[in-house]
């Protein structure tokens, strides 16, 4: 099979692939989320650090190849269940279109983008007007730090929080003692000891309230949840590239180092930054 620029071939590719790859075959909708969220985020990041080049340009196409594979495995699982199949998904998809830009395709006469967005919310409203109305229903889906804290911030507003930090401090204490019980015993390997799916379950469902509080913590204290743990993100990859620098000056690998001696080059790394921050 050779490639083509052809989107009913793209749709053959991944039938293709779900009789025959072993992966692919095993893959549901569930499995499959994310996947999509992780290449979303990478064709952000391939448009954010475009620099015209070549290479950029084949990141740019290689990360919406990948964010419309996800499309086409999506809606190749939901054809295979007989719900609907990508012909109905690109059909819904002009429709709504079409229908949210009468001064596109209709007589309505609107100037400014403002407009455009106010009259598309007009109409998306009368979409939904059937739908059950619900207080978070409004709540757009982003990263999960995202969703929790706007999800809290909507609650609160009808009095669904705690007045003061002591509550949400208990409640993290709280959530942090029903994860502990749910964790495996000390000498737990995770490279080599494997959790049943009970176990995994059970602890999923713990971490993922102790993130909520944690979110929680930060919305109390107006900090931006995403923000703060994009900057940790960030100040761990230049850590790590430090340590990494490091071990190359003397002539060592990962491989050849220790946890000892990476520690201390992560140290280091963190000392040059606060000597660095108090010269500012």
């Amino acid at each position: 099979m050779t490639p083509t620029n052809q989107f009913s071939d793209l749709l053959a590719l991944m039938a293709r692939l779900r009789t025959d790859c072993p992966w692919d075959k095993k893959q549901t909708n569930d499995s499959l989320q994310k996947y999509a969220i992780e290449e979303v985020f990478e064709l952000i990041e391939a448009i954010a650090t475009d620099d015209k080049s070549p290479l950029a340009t084949d990141d740019i196409k290689g990360e919406l190849g990948d964010v419309l594979l996800q499309i086409v495995f999506h809606a190749h699982l939901y054809a295979e269940q007989g719900r609907f199949d990508m012909a109905d998904v690109i059909y819904a998809l002009q429709e709504k279109l079409i229908r949210r830009h009468p001064h596109v395709f209709d007589k309505e006469n609107l100037k400014t983008d403002e407009d455009v967005k106010r009259r598309w919310d007009e109409i998306k409203e009368i979409e939904n007007q059937d739908r059950p109305k619900r207080l978070l229903s409004d709540v757009k889906a982003g990263t999960a730090l995202m969703t929790a804290q706007n999800l809290q911030k909507q609650a609160g507003k009808v009095g669904f929080d705690w007045d003061n930090l002591d509550g949400v401090l208990e409640k993290l204490q709280e959530e942090l003692g029903e994860l502990q019980a749910e964790l495996p015993t000390p000498d737990f390997k995770y490279k080599t000891d494997k959790l049943d799916e009970t176990q995994k379950d059970n602890i999923t469902n713990e971490l993922g309230d102790v993130l909520f509080v944690l979110t929680n913590l930060a919305r109390h204290l107006d900090i931006d949840a995403e923000m703060a743990l994009q900057n940790t993100n960030t100040k761990f990859k230049r850590r790590f590239a430090f340590v990494e620098k490091s071990l190359m000056e003397q002539g060592k690998t990962f491989e050849q180092s220790d946890l000892a001696e990476m520690d201390n080059y992560w140290d280091m790394a963190k000392a040059h930054e606060n000597s660095t921050n108090e010269k500012l």
